[in-house]
């Protein structure tokens, strides 16, 4: 768990929280404390409440835990100090020596165990720190691997007030229990209050929640979590890990795949050779030349394809002796397209084509026409609608078309959506 959790970390997190909390670990006697709190009632606050039997076993070890030396005899004695605990004070008290004693003795189990005293103990000392104290003790309790207590701890430590750490330690309890959906959902809830205060979402939580609801193979959570990461972190990296989380999650395949396929061209994420073969597939030499051909380029400036691959430059053989013909006939296409009497099947042909070439104008026309045709695909004429609006700039319309979408281009449209809102504000970071 990265950032969180280190071996050791939770050791020095109780006593550098204890210092800074101004609380005094094994300094005066709980019957000095007392006396002082006797003389000075009305400034001191509540009154501590110390028993005498406690008192008198508690002062001779402080005074051997303060005098130094080898301290490792006193570790036999504090069992005895915690049997004489009656008071909530006196319990504090005793783990707050139990805690200092582990923290010297660099002995978590003794540190652990003293601050459970003192954060179960009730004592009025224990103040506003006590979401601290709670929450590195699920920490002690998470390197311990005691799951059943890093749980309890966290979960008490949420309650108490502490900061969203202390959710991040909750979810990665419930993911090493291997509870990946209810570890998403600790998780999920915590992004959705940072949201919701206008606070940035770490990147690390979200690249967390990605992974295991990847692992998990938890589809519905992977896609609203790369969708995240995307959305609050657009890079070629976070681009390319939510659309290739969707290829693996739903083996795409022909226009679906062309579709996510092109998203990844915008984003520039298309990663590797099998990225580009996989785009000149779907796309279709015979269907698409000038969209292949163009495929094909980029991928040899990538160095990701050969130009003497014998797929590659088959592919770029049949598009090259394509081109010329095929935009010859698109003043042909759209005549035939913008004919009262127009199937669904023409106009989609007609839109597909002007789309390949850049000419978007023309496509969201053929697409809004398909439309309102009988027997239309209307998620996929969807999808290409918003994508023929988003590449004149109509962010809004694009948007609201990418919204309509359903069914299993549903996943697609929403990347689309959240590429949308982006290229709206600000370029794709590289």
């Amino acid at each position: 768990m990265p950032n969180l959790i280190r071996s050791g970390a939770a050791s020095r997190l109780v006593l550098a929280i204890a210092l800074a909390s101004g609380l005094t670990l094994a300094a005066a006697a709980p019957a000095q404390a007392a006396k002082k709190a006797e003389k000075k009632a009305e400034e001191a606050g509540p009154k501590t409440n110390y028993s005498k039997p406690f008192v008198a076993l508690y002062q001779p070890f402080a005074a051997k835990l303060n005098a130094g030396g080898d301290l490792t005899p006193l570790v036999a004695e504090v069992a005895a100090i915690v049997a004489a605990a009656q008071t909530a004070d006196d319990k504090f008290a005793a783990g707050q020596v139990a805690t200092s004693l582990g923290a010297k003795l660099q002995n978590n189990a003794l540190q652990r165990q003293g601050v459970a005293l003192m954060v179960d103990s009730g004592s009025t000392q224990m103040g506003a720190d006590r979401a601290k104290f709670l929450f590195a003790l699920a920490q002690m309790a998470y390197q311990d691997k005691d799951w059943a207590q890093a749980r309890a701890r966290a979960e008490q430590a949420i309650a108490a007030g502490y900061p969203g750490d202390a959710e991040l330690l909750l979810s990665e309890v419930h993911f090493a229990e291997g509870q990946a959906a209810t570890g998403l959902d600790v998780l999920d809830r915590a992004i959705a209050r940072k949201i919701a205060a206008g606070q940035p979402v770490p990147e690390a939580w979200l690249k967390r929640a990605l992974a295991n609801a990847y692992q998990a193979n938890l589809e519905p959570q992977a896609f609203k979590f790369a969708g995240m990461f995307a959305q609050y972190y657009p890079s070629q990296t976070s681009w390319g890990d939510a659309i290739n989380i969707q290829r693996n999650l739903r083996n795409y395949e022909g226009q679906e795949l062309l579709d996510l396929l092109r998203l990844a061209q915008r984003t520039d994420s298309l990663r590797n050779e099998r990225d580009f073969v996989d785009y000149i597939s779907a796309a279709d030499a015979r269907r698409l030349p000038g969209e292949t051909q163009r495929i094909i380029a980029a991928g040899i400036a990538a160095g990701k394809l050969k130009s003497n691959d014998v797929f590659v430059a088959e592919a770029n053989t049949v598009a090259s002796g394509r081109v010329k013909a095929d935009t010859a006939d698109l003043v042909n296409l759209a005549r035939d397209a913008r004919l009262p009497s127009a199937t669904v099947a023409t106009l989609m042909a007609a839109g597909d084509a002007f789309l390949s070439y850049g000419k978007a104008a023309e496509a969201e026309e053929f697409y809004t026409k398909a439309l309102a045709k009988p027997g239309a695909d209307t998620p996929r004429v969807l999808t290409r609608l918003g994508i023929a609006q988003l590449d004149q700039g109509k962010v809004v319309e694009a948007q609201a078309s990418f919204d309509k979408v359903e069914g299993a281009r549903q996943a697609i449209a929403r990347l689309w959506g959240l590429y949308a809102t982006q290229s709206a504000k600000a370029p794709v970071a590289q």
